[in-house]
């Protein structure tokens, strides 16, 4: 039996997933950004009404780790995955990896012909051995901060 599993998020999660956004961001993120842009990306003062309506308006997933909640990524209608992040204290044990395993389980089952993402300068390693691709770096503008990512993609 894995270590990992991958269920549904529920609102009981809200919590729990806006804490790991946030240190994930704050604590691996940090090493290709700045102070100001982490301060930009992940502030303090959360808005969890927005955060329990972003998470709900499309299927979102949490990874467990021996039952804590280890990380959590989406897939929007479209092919879009707008957020994967795993908590700081489980890096590198194969979490990221489960739910694009899990993606990539959900995108085939709705026939989806291409996976697409917005990476950031930390992330764009794990989606190219995920097998996505760059298409093109991009300047994004997020609370007065600008900030680099990739705009990737992965036919399936």
């Amino acid at each position: 039996m894995s270590l990992i599993n991958i269920r549904p998020y529920t609102p009981a999660d809200l919590n729990a997933i806006i804490a790991l956004f946030n240190g994930s961001v704050r604590q691996v993120a940090s090493r290709d950004y700045s102070a100001a842009q982490i301060d930009a990306w992940a502030p303090i003062a959360v808005n969890t009404r927005l955060w329990s309506e972003r998470l709900e308006r499309k299927p979102t997933f949490v990874a467990e780790y021996q039952s804590q909640v280890a990380g959590f990524s989406d897939l929007e209608p479209a092919g879009q995955i707008d957020m994967l992040f795993v908590h700081s204290d489980y890096q590198g044990l194969g979490v990221a990896r489960s739910l694009m395993n899990h993606i990539l389980l959900k995108a085939r089952e709705q026939n989806l012909a291409e996976l697409t993402t917005d990476a950031s300068i930390t992330a764009r390693p794990f989606f190219e051995r995920s097998g996505f691709r760059v298409l093109k770096e991009q300047d994004v503008q997020l609370r007065g901060q600008t900030f680099r990512n990739y705009r990737m993609a992965r036919a399936l």
